[in-house]
């Protein structure tokens, strides 16, 4: 038994390490969903681009409602491993096996054949990732309320989400789908490199939750609720996180946020490979830099944090990272940017993906830590700890707009009449106004979205000063309550 007090702590670095860990899983699946499951379909496989985008996008409207599902689930489970862990164990192994699945359609497959599958396997992989992602997010959460110290561990998450990012970029570029090997338009290198990413994401997501499985005593346990229809139980809590102010007003901002990187990851390929004309080689570089700026970037945000306000490095990340989404693509359109095949292009976009990536992390590591704040600031209006239910909506809201920015990626592609086939190889192989339109989309349409983004930024004001109020009054609350045990036993 321990009695209820302060959560104001330090966490381990071995638990901050392994619960970092555990987000390396998800940076590989969303690299390798984002940047290649609409090119292999579409360029490789020959799906129209709006079946490709209407295939994942489908696989969307599950996730409205897995995602706040499973973060519902989450926090009302009861089990020997808390709330959290026993989700993370069960979900590894069906997410290695939906992962490979995506990437190993049957050999003559028509249109339609190819759309049921994507659509299957797009399915089951984002429901598995689901079930281990947004309790993960939660477990993150609960580990601490100190203001600081929950940057930090934020930080380590962000860290290895990156390094899984570059992970994956790596194993492609650098090996499955180097030039030497085929490229990126031969079907052959997909079903190997699905592989490899599938076991290290059981691996990875199997370590993350054995090595946090001693912070079990310091979480929170459901708090006693009636029993009611799990479906039923979503609705109530979907309806109680959006009565918090704090909460719609960052959920709606990164909404717009995630639609913008759905549609940049689902056309980098393309930009790459047509529009800069780039080789394999400084495709991976290219990414490397980007991946770089990421990684560095965690070291300033815990920095910065400690000195400003949450919401300033937020503001900070998206207004910077649409910057240097649009002033390369105007630069050349205008003529002013270095030819494509110069090494001054290779550097010039390396400054630019570098710059990115390590300015966009303020916006990332900030963005986790205040929604932790959002979950306490709850638990004050209301008297329950629900992160998983604020961090399932915040999954779902980014899976649902990444995959609709892929559809309008895909629509995108339609509409501008990009030609497909294994036979399209460079710039040289496609229509000159098709490529500006290209980078038109790429660069100042999407971009231009972070306007509202940080409109409704704007609007956040749970500042760190209330939230220390808010800390000292749940503190004060948790002395006058009885003494819980925190590993309730498992529902028969």
């Amino acid at each position: 038994m321990v009695a209820a007090g302060s959560k104001d702590r330090l966490v381990p670095f071995s638990s901050k390490l392994a619960f970092g860990v555990g987000q390396f899983a998800e940076g590989l699946k969303n690299t390798a969903f984002g940047a290649f499951v609409l090119f292999y379909y579409n360029q490789v496989l020959g799906l129209p681009g709006t079946l490709a985008g209407a295939a994942l996008f489908i696989a969307l409207l599950f996730d409205a409602i897995t995602d706040p599902m499973a973060g519902s689930l989450s926090d009302n489970f009861k089990s020997r491993l808390g709330r959290r862990h026993p989700f993370m164990y069960a979900s590894a192994v069906p997410l290695g096996l939906a992962f490979l699945g995506l990437f190993a359609p049957p050999s003559g497959m028509g249109e339609w054949g190819l759309f049921a599958w994507l659509v299957v396997f797009a399915v089951l992989t984002r429901m598995a990732m689901t079930l281990y992602h947004v309790p993960h997010l939660a477990l993150g959460a609960e580990m601490t309320e100190n203001f600081n110290e929950r940057t930090r561990v934020v930080a380590y998450r962000q860290f290895f989400a990156a390094l899984g990012v570059l992970t994956a970029y790596y194993i492609a570029f650098g090996w499955f789908f180097s030039d030497e090997r085929g490229g990126r338009v031969d079907a052959g290198n997909y079903m190997p490199y699905a592989l490899t990413l599938a076991i290290l994401m059981v691996v990875t997501i199997w370590y993350s939750a054995y090595g946090t499985q001693k912070e079990i005593p310091f979480l929170s346990a459901p708090a006693p609720r009636p029993k009611r229809n799990p479906l039923a139980q979503m609705v109530l809590d979907l309806s109680e996180a959006f009565r918090n102010r704090s909460f719609r007003w960052l959920f709606f901002g990164v909404l717009v946020v995630f639609i913008m990187a759905g549609v940049n990851s689902a056309l980098d390929l393309y930009m790459f490979q047509y529009f800069w004309d780039l080789t394999s080689d400084e495709m991976w570089y290219l990414q490397l830099a980007s991946v770089a700026g990421l990684m560095l970037g965690v070291f300033l945000t815990v920095a910065l944090l400690r000195f400003t306000e949450k919401r300033f490095g937020v503001l900070l990340g998206t207004i910077v990272w649409a910057v240097c989404q649009v002033i390369p693509v105007v630069l050349r359109l205008l003529e002013v940017f270095p030819a494509n095949g110069t090494i001054a292009l290779f550097y010039t976009l390396v400054a630019f993906r570098f710059v990115q990536g390590f300015m966009v992390q303020q916006a990332l590591t900030a963005f986790g830590s205040m929604m932790a704040d959002v979950a306490d600031e709850h638990d004050y209006q209301t008297g329950a700890r629900q992160e998983g239910i604020f961090f399932g909506a915040i999954a779902f809201s980014h899976k649902a707009t990444s995959g609709f920015g892929t559809f309008i990626g895909g629509l995108g592609l339609d509409i501008i009449r990009w030609p497909t086939g294994t036979e399209i190889q460079s710039a040289a192989d496609v229509p000159v106004e098709t490529i500006v339109h290209l980078g038109l989309l790429y660069g100042p349409v999407v971009a231009g979205f972070s306007v509202i983004s940080v409109w409704c930024y704007l609007h956040y004001d749970l500042t760190r000063a209330r939230h220390a109020e808010i800390v000292r009054e749940l503190n004060a609350r948790r002395r006058l309550a009885p003494a819980r045990d925190p590993t309730p036993t498992a529902h028969p």
